[in-house]
Order: C-alpha cells, then structure tokens, then sequence
C-alpha cells in the first residue's frame, strides 16, 4: 500500500467552489484525518458573493461539456443522500423560452383591470439596505418617449445577454405550446414558446444557490475542515526557487491581525472572481450582474425572455428622475421560480464598474434592478404584484484571454502545490460539484479520474 504523506491544505474561497472542494477533499476514500489538515479562508462570508446570488439552474446543457454531466450527475447524488430537497430545494423544473410582444394597449388595460395606482407602495428595506415595494407597480405606466433630457446623458443601448444564453444552448430549443402549468405569464403577450432539449437529454434541474453552498460548507466543517471567515488573503509564499507553494498570509478583518500560515503543501485558490487579484497571470475577472428576488410562490420553471416593449414605454422609476429608458424596445431578462417560496430575475451584465476589494463591499444599483421589475412586469402580472424580498448584485468569475471569455480553469499551476479552481462565469452553481470532485482527486490521487477536464488546465495557459 502506498504510504500517505502529511497534507496541509488550505483552499482560499468561500464560493461553492471552494465549499465543495473542502467537501469533496473529506469524503475521498485516501483522506485521513490524522494525516490532512484542511483549512478554508474567506474573506467575508460562505456565499457571499454570486454563490449566493445566482439563479441555481442545473442544466445538462450547460458548458463546458468536459465537466457539465458529471456535475450534474453529482448533484442528484448530493440531493440523495443529504436529503437535498429540503436542505437547499433540489428539484427537477421546466425550462423554456418565451417570445412576448407588449402594446400600449396591452398595458393600459392592465392597469385599468388592476387598478394599480402609478406610484409605488413604499415598503420596507431589506437586508441589503435597499428598499423594497410591498407592491411593485413599475411596470405598468406608459410614459411618453421623451422623456428625459438627452443633455442629461440618457442613452438607450441594446440588451446584453448573459453568458448563459449562448448559441450553443439556442440550438437545443424545439417548438412547443405555453404549458398550462406555467401561468404565471400573460399568455395574451406571449407569441411563442419553446422547450429547452429533449427529456433525459437535456433536462433541467435546480438548487437554492445560498442554502446549497452553505449546506456544503457545513458538512465539509463536520468533518473537520477550519473555516476561518473575514479572512482575507494578501500574499501567497514560495520557495526561494519559487517553484513551490509553501504558505500564505492573510489579515483576518476581525481583528486587523496579520496571520502567517506556513508549512503548507497545497494552496487552492478558489476565490471566484478575486482569483485574478490574488493570481493576476490567471486573467480571472468579475463581472457585475443584477437580480432580484421575489416572493411569491409559482409553478417551477426557468424562462429565457425576448419582450418586446412599446415604443413610448418607460419604466416609472426613471420618468419621475426625468429619465428616458436604458434599454431600446427588446429586453431579455432570465427568471427562474425557486423552492421556498421564491421567483429569482437577473439582467444583463454591467462591465461598468470594477471589482472591489471583498464581496461585501459590492455595489447595488437599485435603478437596474428596478428596470428588471419593470420589465418582468410587462408580461406577468402576478410579478409585477408580487412584494420584492431583495435587489442585490454580484460578479461572477470570467476567464478572459484576448477579450474572449474561455472556460473555466481547474487543476495545478506551474508551481508545484499550487492549484486553480475558477472562471465558471454562471454556471458555477451548476458546475460546483464536478469541480469539486476533480479538484480532490487531483490532489491526493494525483489525476483527474471521473472526467477528461485537460482543456481546462491552466498550464495550457502557462499559467
């Protein structure tokens, strides 16, 4: 039998990739807890950044395809045998595309049916901070298209998808018909609609993204896994060589102390989009995304939208700031029911604004996420009523090489004990598990056994 080595493991994120590598580590067949010592750093809190607030989608076809079903595979297993549709909401959905077009007509006699007043109910704040309308009545005034002073910058601009609805996955839609179960769109706007894949293809399947990771963090912590949170990284060690990995810094943010970690075999650095601030050469970056979150109990399906809104329709919270709209007349918004009692809206991504330095510290623009209710509500009623439970935003990790977004990278450096585990983009959620999985069986198996991940190397980066 081969004899084990002491492993002293330090994995740098608190995301789902680092929460389910630490789990993953514990539950390999070679890990001894007399032997391994498994520490995890972050900086702020488990799922503080896009781990907990993605959408959860979990989709045969997503990408990359190297890593895709495994993960998949992972996550009924997981569900299995933690009893994951209550912990985190595991459970299989629908999922589709919907071409709606929405008139003036359309949305006066909705708001003369209502009698929805053309203001918003001023409701409580949320646990951001940011306010939140017992009623959100955004969506229904019409205003006139001019609107706004154009001396004041206003400019229109088209929508821009978010990494999931990429061509690869249009070109598994086929023709269908409005489900019946899905009701809680106008079906009066809706032109059209298409299924996502074939069943048992390309099924679709979803986790609440918080009560995932967390749920994760905590049976990896059962097991013996350090968690050390408002621990923030600020140098890596090496050898004078500097061809190994020997230990690290952080400053733990409680206390404002300067913690030396030494004798350390293994560093995985996991840290989402903050992967590229530890480890520049990664060329891991964020990019902001906004979402809200709705209360409101409906039927489960995953909706890729194409509305197209009246030429005068203007979302009310920018009339009253004498705003014209930011978008031109096609938006194309993804929203997503939730177990618990949730409805989940994200839009496009915002390149805007760089990434700050921890996920607390992340900026929320509420009139972004206002736009999204405005534009949500123009083809569902029921969210367009609905009471709005968070606006938040966060960014999600993107490998970038040239201005083009790659895919993910997984696996070990050119230095010796140093390992990558970032760039999913949105489909970290989805692809946690693998990740995890693989990231184990790299470091006390040596090799990559449950997939074929090569082209994700990030020595094929030079990395």
């Amino acid at each position: 039998m081969e004899e084990q080595q002491k492993r002293n493991i330090v994995i740098i994120g608190g995301g789902i990739i680092g929460c389910t590598t630490a789990y993953f580590l514990t539950r390999h067949p070679k890990f001894n807890p007399n032997l391994h010592t498994i520490t995890l750093l972050e900086a702020t809190a488990i799922a503080a950044g896009a781990s907990g607030k993605a959408g959860g989608l979990l989709a045969l076809w997503a990408y990359p395809q190297s890593l895709v079903p495994l993960s998949y595979r992972l996550h009924k297993a997981l569900a299995e045998e933690h009893n994951g549709a209550e912990r985190w909401g595991y459970r299989r959905v629908g999922c589709g595309s919907i071409t709606a077009t929405v008139t003036r007509d359309d949305l006066l006699a909705r708001t003369k049916t209502n009698l929805t007043p053309s203001s918003p109910v001023k409701g409580e704040q949320n646990g951001n901070g940011v306010a939140t309308n017992s009623q959100n009545n955004d969506a229904l005034p019409i205003q006139s298209s001019a609107a706004g002073d154009p001396a004041q910058g206003d400019k229109e601009s088209d929508w821009q998808k978010l990494p999931k609805q990429d061509e690869d996955a249009t070109t598994l839609l086929k023709p269908s018909v409005l489900p019946q179960d899905l009701d809680w769109f106008d079906s009066t706007v809706v032109q059209h609609y298409q299924e996502m894949g074939q069943p048992g293809a390309t099924e679709t399947a979803q986790v609440h993204p918080f009560h995932f990771t967390t749920s994760i963090a905590a049976l990896a912590q059962q097991k013996g896994v350090d968690f050390r949170i408002g621990a923030k990284v600020t140098r890596l060690k090496y050898n004078s060589e500097k061809t190994k990995v020997i230990g690290l810094q952080y400053e733990d943010r409680n206390s404002g102390e300067v913690v030396d970690l030494d004798n350390v075999t293994d560093v995985v650095v996991s840290a989402g989009p903050w992967t590229g601030k530890i480890l520049p050469r990664t060329k891991i970056e964020g990019l902001r995304a906004h979402s809200v979150v709705y209360e409101v109990d409906v039927t489960p399906y995953a909706v890729f939208t194409d509305i197209m809104l009246p030429t005068d329709f203007v979302p009310e919270h920018r009339a009253r700031k004498g705003q014209k709209r930011k978008h031109k007349r096609n938006v194309d918004p993804e929203v997503y029911a939730r177990p618990f009692g949730e409805v989940y809206a994200c839009g496009e991504p915002d390149p805007s604004i760089p990434l700050p330095e921890t996920a607390d510290l992340v900026q929320c623009d509420e009139d972004q996420c206002d736009d999204l209710t405005a534009y949500m509500g123009t083809v569902s009623p029921i969210l367009g009523s609905a009471p709005i439970k968070a606006k938040q935003a966060c960014y999600l990790p993107r490998h970038m090489r040239f201005g083009t977004e790659r895919d993910p990278v997984i696996g070990q450096s050119y230095v010796k004990g140093l390992w990558i585990a970032s760039g999913h983009t949105c489909w970290g959620i989805q692809n946690g598990p693998g990740t995890g999985c693989l990231m184990a069986e790299l470091i006390l198996d040596g090799e990559a056994r449950s997939a074929d991940i090569t082209e994700l190397e990030p020595k094929k980066y030079k990395v």
